[in-house]
């Protein structure tokens, strides 16, 4: 019965991607985040429906005349040149060619759907439309985790959907501690004091999902979010004793059995997860000296064959490490492609911070950027012991950041000449008697 609801309601959904492109996309990245035709049963589980989404928002595009124009910024520049860095890898690589075309195939649908994510976010409402359907997605998970971590006293880890990139307990963690900032972005922006109650409720149940994962590194991670969120907060004391209120309330809720893996950070070097991990860095690390212009190609550390040449009778395995799978696989330059992504989304977001400060029509902009850094700290934290290099979710939160940057900027450059004052929109709490004219509400 599940299946046939599911099926029935993505045929509808299918028809409102031709008709309205942007709402196509906004379903294609539900698909691709949350997963959800994993948890129904039957052939429903296993249909193409990124790909049968993504399809259908193209038609759409071209019968609706969308995008008008390509979105040029330096994310976008960066993800055309990892395209052809990509491709460039995969035509040398040391793997089995029909796993690393197949790799590269999945990877390039993935990054065309971002470039034509970046040119379809033309106003606030759809990026604010967007930060939802991301926080939904992960979020659910969050929520659903939390209330298992009640139900049991945190005795039994939190995992991820089947057959996902999230599965993991550790990458679902990681995914988690991305989203809480946007979770909290939503909940300043929002007007109705029921969302803002039931966002602070889904973000204390996603942390406590998050340390219910038993994951180190997500530890280590949420160490760094809550300092990042500290930081970026404006009430350095009130939000000071809410976060550590939350985190030591958490982490006091969990058992024995927690605590007891959590004490194995100290000891690393006895821990042969640990210990194996080092081995397989060191392993990427010498495939990229040996061919630093194009590594090992994907899958490269994944082969035997290629991972003998620099270590014979190594481990060919996942990496475990966004820096050092990125770097074995595409060699240096690519790599600082792929860095210079987050480099230049940073440098947008801190711009954003500071160009719309104290202007009130511009409040959506400034909490985006600063919660923007938060889940960017998350992933570079948590990543450093996770195989997460080509998450589509991080790649999205770049382009949602490079949006918001540029719609700011053209906003500022509007207000510039007149310096007209404007009246707030239902939709979004205000900041001042007084906001600009031009400003626009985002729904809810």
């Amino acid at each position: 019965m599940r299946d046939a609801i599911f099926i029935l309601a993505m045929l509808l959904l299918l028809a409102l991607a031709v008709a309205r492109p942007f709402a196509g996309i906004l379903l294609w990245s539900w698909i691709s985040f949350m997963n959800p035709h994993r948890l129904v049963w039957g052939p429903a589980s296993e249909l193409p429906w990124a790909m049968t989404v993504f399809l259908a928002t193209l038609l759409g595009c071209l019968l609706a005349g969308e995008p008008k124009r390509f979105a040029w910024n330096g994310v976008t520049v960066l993800l055309l040149v990892m395209m052809f860095g990509f491709t460039l890898t995969s035509a040398v690589a040391l793997g089995d060619p029909a796993a690393v075309w197949t790799k590269w195939e999945h990877v390039f649908k993935v990054l065309i759907g971002l470039l034509v994510t970046a040119a379809l976010l033309t106003d606030r409402r759809r990026i604010h439309a967007l930060v939802w359907v991301m926080a939904i997605s992960l979020g659910y998970y969050g929520v659903r985790g939390g209330i298992f971590a009640i139900v049991n006293g945190g005795n039994y880890r939190v995992w991820g959907p089947a057959q996902t990139m999230i599965t993991d307990n550790n990458h679902l963690a990681a995914a988690m501690l991305v989203t809480l900032p946007l979770m909290n972005y939503l909940r300043m922006q929002s007007a109705r004091h029921i969302v803002r109650v039931g966002l602070a409720i889904a973000m204390a149940l996603t942390l406590l999902a998050t340390i219910a994962s038993y994951s180190r590194g997500a530890l280590l991670g949420l160490a760094a979010v809550t300092l990042m969120m500290w930081v970026r907060s404006k009430g350095k004391v009130v939000s000071g004793i809410v976060l550590a209120g939350c985190v030591a309330g958490a982490i006091s809720f969990m058992p024995d059995g927690w605590t007891s893996r959590m004490n194995t950070i100290s000891t690393y070097q006895q821990d042969e997860s640990a210990s194996e991990r080092l081995v397989l860095w060191g392993i990427s690390f010498k495939l990229a000296l040996s061919r630093p212009l194009v590594g090992a190609g994907f899958t490269g550390p994944y082969t035997q064959s290629a991972v003998d040449t620099v270590a014979p009778g190594g481990p060919a395995r996942a990496v475990h490490s966004i820096w050092f799978e990125m770097l074995g696989e595409h060699g240096f330059p690519t790599f600082l492609v792929w860095f210079g992504l987050t480099v230049m989304t940073v440098i947008y977001a801190l711009r954003l911070q500071r160009m719309t400060r104290d202007r009130p029509e511009l409040a959506w902009a400034h909490d985006l950027g600063r919660m923007a850094q938060v889940s960017i700290v998350a992933y570079l934290v948590s990543g450093t012991f996770l195989s997460l290099s080509y998450w589509d979710f991080y790649w999205t939160l770049l382009v949602v950041v490079a949006g918001a940057y540029g719609l700011a900027r053209a906003a500022l450059a509007q207000a510039a000449p007149t310096g007209q004052a404007a009246v707030a929109m239902p939709g979004w709490r205000r900041r001042a008697a007084a906001p600009p004219a031009f400003a626009r509400a985002a729904p809810q």
